[in-house]
């Protein structure tokens, strides 16, 4: 009898579809349309069905991967799909911060807009915004690799 597969490797697949799949459209658009007379360089047909079967495999893992999130326990009563959202909202606030951190960047400047020159200043404090990418990001890796610890020792649901 065969192992069951872990959660990472299901994760590698998923991506590997995606990839498959990106590439299926690319190759696709490709041959869709030729000049007159030639021949594509791949049937089209050939590659829409290759496509339809790669997206069918897609939907398979991640119904899979959703169903195996939601029912593997994580950390103090949560799941790994609320463990998941968090690391998202840890990700998505620590790019609000370091986008803010790039457009502060520099301090005072001037700008010369025809003969007056207008002076910008920044009203977030730089030092304290860098404290927080800081620690947003030591979170984000700590718990990130707690979750890609439990993929590889949970077995995917079907």
């Amino acid at each position: 009898m065969d192992e069951p597969m872990k959660l990472a490797e299901a994760l590698i697949l998923r991506a590997d579809c995606l990839r498959r799949i990106r590439e299926l459209k690319s190759r696709l658009a490709a041959s869709a349309k030729i000049q007159e007379g030639d021949e594509p360089f791949e049937d089209p047909q050939t590659l829409i069905r290759e496509l339809e079967q790669v997206a069918t495999e897609f939907l398979g893992l991640i119904q899979r991967i959703n169903r195996t999130n939601v029912q593997t326990p994580f950390e103090d009563g949560k799941t790994l799909a609320d463990a998941l959202a968090e690391r998202d909202i840890i990700k998505l606030r620590r790019g609000i911060y370091s986008d803010l951190q790039d457009k502060s960047a520099g301090g005072e400047f001037f700008q010369r807009v025809s003969r007056a020159e207008i002076k910008f200043i920044f009203t977030i404090d730089v030092a304290e915004n860098n404290r927080k990418i800081d620690a947003l990001s030591k979170v984000y890796r700590e718990l990130d690799t707690r979750i890609q610890q439990l993929n590889w020792t949970v077995d995917l649901v079907d």
